[in-house]
């Protein structure tokens, strides 16, 4: 057993340590729930609404990661009291913090998203999105690995702590429908440029990201729904996710997902009133080198008005 626990450490070493040269890469398995944290043009999607989620990825292991998130969006038509916001609001805004720990990192990335929409049709909607991104990174030199610590950039801070702040812009652009999407998002479109404190990462890359998702209706109490991530970044292997689930009674669904390379996942939520909750159990691939744990994903959502479809849910 304790040797398992030491290649386990020696394993999950590597990795904290490869992720140290660029920002970390946050996986969230229900990313459809979280659309506009990817692509600000999506802000307001689904209306106003708090959203939040906890993640804890690879259980039971010390300094694996853990991500928690919280949002705030507003629709500017609902505000307003339009009849149907959704296709006749043009503007709506959001605020988004993720905080994330692995190993000897803290982030706390903090979004300001600000999204309008131009109407082409009695059912579409062009959107365009922009948002300001502000990250704090802090190192605790005293949990440092020892192949983190024969690194330049980070073994100078050994025994003490070390901060830094990095300021960059996210980009988005959308097709939405009620029953389908298509986005096309881009995260730190500076590449990090704008930073100050200690200088212990060598870039925060681009990011890009597309978003697709359809859903249909099979009977009065069956909706089908699709959905499809792929992300590119420089330093990271190409994410790419599915995920296929069923709405029920517009009380609760079911489904499954799965992320190339790396893990697949069941996904379980219910509704009730204005509340959104999903929990997603993730469990790696046989081929992943990842192995070294699942890892569980909790999900609550709050409509900040009376939604006219409960089972418009992606």
């Amino acid at each position: 057993m304790k040797n398992r626990c030491l290649i386990l450490g020696i394993v999950l070493s590597f990795f904290l340590f490869v992720e140290t040269f660029g920002q970390s890469r946050k996986y969230i398995s229900q990313f459809t729930q979280f659309q506009s944290y990817y692509n600000p043009g999506l802000t307001g999607y689904e209306g106003s609404a708090v959203r939040g989620f906890v993640r804890n990825q690879w259980s039971g292991v010390e300094g694996a990661p853990k991500t928690k998130f919280l949002s705030l969006e507003l629709d500017f038509g609902e505000l307003g009291g339009l009849e149907d916001p959704a296709l006749m609001g043009k503007n709506a805004m959001s605020l988004n913090m993720l905080h994330d720990t692995y190993g000897a990192f803290r982030e706390t990335e903090l979004i300001a998203a600000y999204a309008s929409r131009i109407r082409i049709s009695d059912k579409h909607n062009v959107r365009l999105g922009a948002g300001v991104n502000y990250l704090s990174v802090r190192l605790d030199g005293n949990a440092l690995t020892v192949e983190q610590s024969q690194d330049v950039a980070i073994g100078q801070y050994l025994g003490s702590f070390a901060n830094m702040q990095i300021i960059d812009f996210n980009l988005g652009l959308a097709l939405t429908h009620e029953n389908y999407y298509i986005s096309y998002g881009m995260h730190n479109v500076n590449g990090g440029r704008l930073s100050t404190g200690d200088n212990f990462m060598d870039s925060n890359p681009v990011s890009i990201m597309v978003q697709t998702g359809y859903r249909h209706q099979f009977s009065e109490s069956i909706t089908g729904i699709g959905n499809f991530f792929y992300r590119k970044q420089n330093g990271f292997a190409d994410n790419t996710e599915i995920n296929l689930k069923a709405l029920m009674l517009d009380t609760f669904w079911v489904g499954a997902g799965r992320r190339f390379n790396y893990a697949n996942s069941l996904h379980f939520g219910y509704l009730v009133g204005n509340m959104r909750l999903g929990y997603v159990y993730e469990f790696p691939t046989t081929t992943s080198r990842q192995f070294l744990g699942n890892t569980h994903e909790l999900m609550v959502m709050l409509k900040l008005f009376e939604p006219k479809e409960l089972s418009r849910i992606w």
